[in-house]
C-alpha cells in the first residue's frame, strides 16, 4: 500500500477509534431515554440531551487520555510521514 493510502486508512481507524465509544455511549443513553420517556409518556426533548451529555463527559473523563494518545500518535506519525508522501 502506498504512503499516501496507508495515511488516509489510519486516518479513518484513528476516527473510528476516537469517535466509537463517544458515539457508543450517546446511542446507549439516547435508546435508553427514549424508552424510559415512551413508558412514562414525557416528551421532553432537552433531558435526553443532558443524559446524552453526562454520558459523553463520563466517556471522555474515563478515556480522555487513551483517546488522546491515539490522536498524538496519528499526529505524529502523519508529521515523520510529510516526507513520503511528498515526495
Amino acid at each position: 500500500m502506498s504512503d499516501p493510502m496507508r495515511l488516509v486508512v489510519d486516518a479513518l481507524t484513528t476516527t473510528g477509534y476516537v469517535a466509537g465509544p463517544l458515539l457508543g455511549a450517546s446511542l446507549v443513553a439516547g435508546v435508553g431515554v427514549g424508552l424510559a420517556q415512551a413508558v412514562v409518556q414525557v416528551n421532553e426533548a432537552s433531558l435526553s440531551f443532558i443524559v446524552k451529555l453526562a454520558s459523553v463527559a463520563l466517556v471522555l473523563v474515563a478515556l480522555g487520555g487513551l483517546l488522546a494518545g491515539q490522536l498524538s500518535g496519528y499526529t505524529r506519525r502523519c508529521f515523520s510521514d510529510i516526507e513520503k508522501v511528498v515526495h
